[in-house]
């Protein structure tokens, strides 16, 4: 069975609802993971799939919980060669930065080699009022590759 780490970002705690819905489908299906709510470098298997759900704050940046970490990719560049990540953004499409915050993470990420596992999704809660539903269908579209 896979490992996954799940990196959430999350301001007002929906993020880390979807986050918490997909560990308990990732579990049920006997995958191992773990949920990180201040993700840390140190703290991450780089061989394991990172699984990235996260809102954006503000004018387009990623919660304040999770800029620790985007701050230690930015800066120390690390080998990330051998990481997979997929992005599960959660956002309001009626502000113009729509899901930017996770491109921003998900740009960092490829820059320092990490490869994309699964094409992300981008769901907005003004259409999608329990956002957990359209991520636990994403992950069924594709759990069966772990």
């Amino acid at each position: 069975m896979a490992k996954i780490e799940l990196l959430v970002g999350t301001t007002l705690g929906g993020a880390e609802y979807v986050a918490d819905e997909l560990a308990a489908q990732l579990t049920s299906l006997g995958h191992e993971n773990q949920i990180h709510l201040t993700p840390k470098l140190t703290d991450l298997d780089p061989k394991s799939l990172w699984l990235i759900v996260s809102s954006t704050h503000g004018a387009g940046d990623l919660p304040d919980n999770i800029m620790p970490f985007f701050d230690e990719i930015a800066v120390q560049k690390p080998d990330l060669s051998q990481t997979k990540f997929a992005i599960c953004a959660v956002g309001d499409s009626s502000y113009d930065t729509f899901c930017q915050g996770p491109e921003k993470l998900s740009k960092a990420l490829e820059e320092c080699g990490a490869q994309v596992y699964v094409d992300k999704i981008q769901i907005d809660v003004q259409y999608d009022h329990i956002p957990e539903d359209p991520a636990l269908a994403w992950l069924t579209q594709w759990q069966d590759q772990l």
